[in-house]
This record gives C-alpha cells, sequence and structure tokens, in this order.
C-alpha cells in the first residue's frame, strides 16, 4: 500500500517541539513496519507565515515570497528525516521524479514545496498521484472539510464524506469568501479529482489519528471518494 500523510507545519512543528516531530516519526515508522511504502509532505505553516510576512515588509516579491516559504516547508522536512533515522532519504525530495525514485528504493520520502505559487496541500496531491498512491491523508489542524470557515462560523457544517467533484465545490465556495480558510486548496481539491486518488482529511494534532485512519480506516474527519470506488475499503493495511 503506497500511502501519502500531507503534515501541516503547524501540526508537526507548531513550537518546534522536538517530542511532536518524534511521535510523527513513530508514526510513519509504523506504518512502515505495517508494509507501507510512505511519503511524507510537510508544510510551512506559523514560522513560514512570519518569515514570509518579514520578507513583505522589506519589500520582496510574490515569488521570492514563495521561495521562501519552500525554503522553511524544506527546514520542516529535515526535521522529520532527523527524527526518522535509518530508511529515509537523508534529504527532502525536491520534485516528484525523486520522490518516486526515493520510494522505488524502499526509502520513506520526506519532501516540503517544490515550486513557487503551489502549496504544499497540491504537492501532497500531485506527488499521490505521481507515485499512484492508494490513499492521502491531510493532517490538518481542524477536523475536517467544512462547509465555512468553523472557526468563524459556528453554523459550520462538517462533511463526513464527498465526492471529489463535490470537494472541488466546497474548497472554490470556501475561497470566494474573504478570510474563510479551507483545510485543502483548490489546486490541490482539482488534482484529487483527476487523479481519482481516494483522500481523508482530518485532525491530526495527533499522529495516532493518521496511523488509526490509515491502518482501519477509522477516523473523524471528511472521506474523500473517488467516482466508482464504491463503499468496500480494499486498501487499508492488513
Amino acid at each position: 500500500m503506497k500511502v501519502v500523510v500531507s503534515i501541516g507545519g503547524s501540526v508537526l512543528a507548531p513550537d518546534l517541539d522536538s517530542p511532536r516531530v518524534a511521535a510523527y516519526a513513530d508514526a510513519v515508522r509504523t506504518l512502515v513496519d505495517d508494509g507501507c511504502q510512505v511519503a511524507a509532505v510537510v508544510g510551512g505553516g506559523g514560522v513560514a507565515r512570519e518569515y514570509i510576512g518579514a520578507a513583505r515588509d522589506l519589500g520582496a516579491n510574490e515569488i521570492e515570497l514563495d521561495q521562501l516559504g519552500i525554503d522553511v516547508t524544506r527546514l520542516n522536512a529535515r526535521l522529520l528525516i532527523a527524527a526518522l533515522g535509518d530508511g529515509v532519504a537523508n534529504a527532502p525530495a525536491t520534485d516528484y521524479e525523486e520522490a518516486g525514485e526515493v520510494l522505488r528504493n524502499g526509502d520513506v520520502c520526506v519532501m516540503g514545496g517544490v515550486t513557487p505559487a503551489q502549496t504544499t496541500d497540491a504537492v501532497s496531491a500531485a506527488v499521490a498521484e505521481y507515485v499512484g498512491a492508494d490513499l492521502l491523508v491531510y493532517a490538518t489542524s481542524v477536523p475536517g472539510v467544512y462547509s465555512a470557515d468553523p472557526n468563524e462560523d459556528d453554523d459550520a457544517e462538517q462533511y463526513p464524506e464527498l465526492s471529489a467533484a463535490d470537494l472541488v465545490d466546497v474548497i472554490a465556495g470556501l475561497e470566494m469568501n474573504a478570510g474563510s480558510s479551507a483545510p485543502v486548496d483548490l489546486l490541490a481539491a482539482k488534482i484529487i479529482q483527476r487523479a481519482g486518488t481516494r483522500t481523508i482529511v482530518l485532525d491530526g494534532t495527533d499522529p495516532e489519528r493518521v496511523l488509526d485512519a490509515v491502518r482501519y480506516g477509522e477516523h473523524e474527519g471528511t472521506d474523500v471518494v473517488p467516482d466508482g470506488a464504491g463503499d468496500q475499503l480494499t486498501y487499508w493495511a492488513e
């Protein structure tokens, strides 16, 4: 089973908390021990936003800001690589071909951003498509996909299940509302739809939730089910 885990920077290292990084490394090792091939894509989180804010004040252009954010995601990726130790490529993959090669060699692939104007949400979806992943898990700071920003709207409804097309529609609606926050961005949603990748969006602040989702299909987040996939979950690790 090939699984891609997208770990938000604010989930992995909200305060450069080494025990949290170590816990995620333990979760990845458990999946490997279960027989999974694992790629982990790490976001930049609050640290990236602070750097980008400072650089914007100093006059950096948008491409320079994107590149700075990519650099921070790769620093966070190196934290996870350090925690994983053996059995992982010793530097973040910098493109999709490199990520695929790492997995073909039997190692865990860890990476951050790839190119300006593309978030790690989209990178995760693209990696999943490139390697033919059975499952893509977004470990975010929110419990799933909602009809509105739950931090702003008390009436926001969580969706237990969505088709890929519905995910695109929901995320597009959220991104049209100024100030709304979506757990997955629109480009990522469109790649998921194109690739037909089975996807779970969940609260990843506890890495055990990711383990339960991958190993047993048990979670309290949102299932994104490709067209024609049916209800039978045939790809969970034994």
